[in-house]
């Protein structure tokens, strides 16, 4: 994290609900000139933390899953609520496509775009997106030769993912972040959690918000060069075992995925 131009850091998961909350503030942030932004996959359902669909699951979920949608617009499809949600023992496991992104950056910088698009064949058409194929098809729908994904993603799965994941944490640690999503603003050395709750479904100010932070931060770089090393965020700590979304700030109702 030597770079001096400003990033926007991502701590997600592609099976957070709260991520695909994000995801128009994400979207917004894109459309920042000047702006880079940088994924770092969490694990949040990797190892002993995948967990297999159940009934219990579905009534965990469903309720903050629609307060997501009333607070930000993102679509919760019936393929979701009503086929993915009902088949009981399906392996929810966030570590597979967290490799599909990871190649995806690798091949074309298209990260984000699979992000996106993973998320949305989870939430929207309710598919399972563990699967392999289901990720090399959705590396089809973004235009991405099939074959070199194929043998990016090979390269990248197992110890690289888990390595980036392990990095990941570290990182959602040293920002005292509270989990997935954080989102942490780098410019020159100093990094800033930024508190994501009020802009939820508004990312046309979102966007504007983050113009005018680099707007003054370009206007005093030079105060900015001496104030010291990376700024250490007042905020609660992380979820020791990372194995939870945290409600962004001001949203309300409790940690759900």
């Amino acid at each position: 994290m030597t770079d001096d131009s400003p990033t926007l850091h991502i701590v997600y998961d592609p099976l957070c609900g709260w991520c695909y909350a994000a995801g128009p503030l994400i979207q917004a942030a894109r459309r920042v000139p000047g702006l880079t932004l940088a994924l770092h996959g969490g694990g949040m359902l990797t190892g002993a933390n995948r967990r297999p669909i159940s009934t219990a699951w579905r009534d965990y979920v469903m309720p903050h899953d629609r307060r997501i949608a009333q607070l930000t617009g993102q679509t919760f499809g019936g393929a979701y609520f009503d086929g993915l949600l009902r088949e009981n023992g399906v392996l929810l496991d966030s570590a597979p496509p967290t490799t599909a992104i990871l190649a995806a950056d690798a091949m074309a910088g298209r990260g984000l775009d699979m992000l996106e698009r993973v998320q949305q064949a989870h939430y929207v058409e309710g598919r399972r997106i563990a699967d392999p194929s289901v990720l090399t098809a959705l590396a089809q729908d973004l235009g991405l030769d099939i074959e070199t994904f194929a043998a990016t993603y090979a390269a990248l799965e197992g110890a690289h993912t888990q390595a980036h994941m392990e990095q990941s944490r570290q990182w959602l640690h040293q920002w005292r972040g509270r989990g997935f999503p954080t989102l942490a603003l780098q410019i020159g050395g100093r990094v800033q959690i930024l508190d994501i709750g009020a802009w939820l479904g508004r990312a046309d100010d979102w966007q504007q918000h983050l113009v005018e932070r680099l707007d003054r931060a370009g206007a005093s770089a030079s105060a900015s060069a001496a104030a010291g090393p990376l700024a250490q965020a007042s905020q609660p700590p992380a979820h020791a075992d990372g194995a939870a979304c945290a409600v962004p700030s001001g949203a309300g109702g409790l940690p759900a995925c």
